[in-house]
């Protein structure tokens, strides 16, 4: 069998589990945000944190809540860090320096899970455990709960409420991400994935010292950082760590959980507006998307553009060889379309334009399926673009599931869109302008691929590097940090009032002239928005990067 046989199945069985599992576990998300018992443990939760569960919250309030409960977190994890020799199980490891931890709790709050330390060399298992893996979880379950509050707005008319944010939280984490987390941790360590607090590796060369850092508890943190759709291994080399990650099979579990809730939403999102085939439609144009990344980035790297690749048949440089150039190339596209952060190969390695596509996947906003909840609402945000433009083109007003989309909506959904490239764009020149470049490991075109890379993937919370760069530094550390929190709280407070504009409308009856966003029609044009908004955005950057470097 060749290689490429064996990727085309890879990728067929792998889209086959997921239609498999679309329906009923779409159903079940359905069910665990929509109904309306609250089982005995989420009782004990809300008297513990205050909270009424019947009381329902605007969108101010509901994004108070989002940014209160992140803050805090933020708190919490950096003084964790700080702290963390004199805590339990720090296995004598020093603080984190004050920058660093300001970066690693931002990143994890954000749901970003960007790494600029090797996880076992700088954590201590308490941190690991009680820290950063908590953030896996609740990071995640706060871009679900944003995008289910979006999803009311459509369906809601003549109110201002927007559902618990609390209550969201709680249901997401407890019946939802922690089931599945339990399940697929026992999947991997059946695999050979390590659990355990013992079985020391020496880390005397990394530290310089005679430290010793265990095992871990790798399947539990793998599987809830696939899961969650977040970076953020165990090991400095991750996935590609055959603790994390120990054969291809793992490998194939380790995507098909990646890819299993955002490409699950799309069901959440027909059910509660009552239109199932909207939902299809939505999810029509990532799996769309989706394919066709994988599909160029697998070509691009089984093609092997440059001499030395040409000359041994494919790029193998930075590829581990339990998971060949192909599935390499697919867990790329995976977790560049989400919010992962996760690799099993160095990026930075990949062709120039194998490395383009790991490039665009993130400024395509990982939307196909993006990221845990954010992919939903970043979806549906160029869906409300898209009804736009058409109904520009058309002469009408553009309306969408009943909604009208007029000068309040729009102007929301395009700032959502704006502050992402802003973000990118403007760090990566400071960079440049600052002499802060100057870390990248190469010069020319694929050093400005690397410093364009760090930005766009803080920014999109993504959390996946090129690597050949060092962002150890006061200056990396500060910047990123920002682009993470503002890449993660501008857009989800635009998109919290874009539902509560829509909430307060009341739903205007289809007619002859309404633009039936539930057929292939739309599903084209949706894709067309999503690819042209990002061509005219980026396309610059990208010809003096990885497509100069290409040429």
């Amino acid at each position: 069998m060749t290689m490429t046989t064996a990727g085309i199945i890879f990728v067929l069985t792998l889209v086959a589990a997921l239609v498999a599992v679309h329906r009923p576990f779409g159903d079940h998300m359905y069910r665990a945000v929509s109904g309306a018992r609250h089982s005995r443990v989420e009782r004990v939760v809300y008297r513990l944190v205050g909270v009424n569960p019947a009381a329902e919250q605007s969108w101010a309030v509901y994004a108070r809540g989002v940014l209160a409960f992140s803050a805090v977190s933020v708190l919490f994890l950096y003084a964790f860090q700080r702290l963390q020799n004199h805590l339990w199980l720090s296995l004598g490891l020093d603080p984190v320096v004050p920058h660093g931890a300001w970066n690693t709790a931002v990143s994890f709050v954000t749901n970003t899970n960007w790494q600029w330390y090797s996880g076992e060399s700088t954590m201590g298992h308490l941190v690991q455990m009680a820290g950063l893996a908590v953030q896996n979880f609740v990071s995640a379950a706060v871009g679900i709960a944003v995008a289910v509050a979006l999803v009311r707005g459509f369906a809601r008319s003549r109110t201002g409420e927007l559902g618990n944010f609390w209550v969201d939280l709680t249901r997401i984490t407890l019946r939802i991400l922690l089931p599945v987390a339990v399940l697929g941790a026992l999947v991997l360590m059946v695999g050979g994935a390590v659990q355990n607090l013992s079985g020391g590796t020496d880390v005397t060369t990394l530290t310089g010292g005679s430290q010793t850092v265990t095992g871990g508890p790798v399947a539990s943190q793998e599987v809830i950082k696939e899961l969650g759709t977040n970076g953020g291994g165990f090991y400095n080399v991750n996935s590609a760590h055959p603790f994390e990650n120990p054969t291809a099979w793992t490998n194939w579990v380790e995507i098909f959980l990646i890819l299993l809730i955002p490409f699950s939403l799309p069901r959440v999102f027909g059910r509660m507006v009552g239109q199932r085939r909207q939902g299809h439609a939505i999810a029509a144009v990532m799996a769309v998307l989706a394919l066709a990344s994988i599909t160029l980035t697998t070509a691009f790297e089984l093609a092997g553009h440059g001499t030395v690749p040409q000359a041994v048949g494919a790029a193998l440089e930075g590829k581990e060889v339990r998971f060949d150039v192909s599935n390499s190339a697919t867990f790329a596209a995976a977790t560049t379309l989400t919010s992962t952060g996760a690799v099993n190969s160095f990026h930075d390695s990949y062709t120039a334009l194998g490395g383009m596509m790991t490039l665009g996947n993130m400024m395509l906003g990982e939307v196909a399926p993006g990221g845990v909840g954010s992919g939903l609402y970043g979806m549906l945000v160029i869906a409300v673009i898209t009804v736009f433009v058409a109904g520009l083109m058309v002469g009408r007003t553009p309306e969408y599931l009943g909604k009208k989309i007029g000068s309040r909506e729009i102007t929301f959904a395009s700032v959502y869109f704006l502050v992402t490239p802003a973000l990118v764009l403007v760090g990566t020149a400071a960079a440049f302008a600052t002499g802060n470049s100057s870390t990248a490991l190469n010069v020319g075109p694929h050093g400005l691929s690397e410093v364009l890379y760090a930005f766009t993937s803080a920014s999109n919370n993504n959390g996946s590097a090129f690597a050949g760069i060092t962002v150890s530094t006061p200056w990396w550390n500060t910047a990123l940090g920002l682009c993470m929190l503002l890449g993660r709280f501008l857009p989800i407070i635009f998109v919290l009032a874009l539902a509560g504009s829509l909430a307060r409308q009341q739903p205007t009856p289809a007619s002859e002239g309404t633009l039936p966003t539930h057929r292939p029609l739309f599903v084209g044009m949706v894709v067309g928005v999503t690819v042209v908004l990002v061509a005219l955005t980026f396309l610059p950057a990208l010809a003096l990067g990885p497509l100069a470097e290409g040429l």
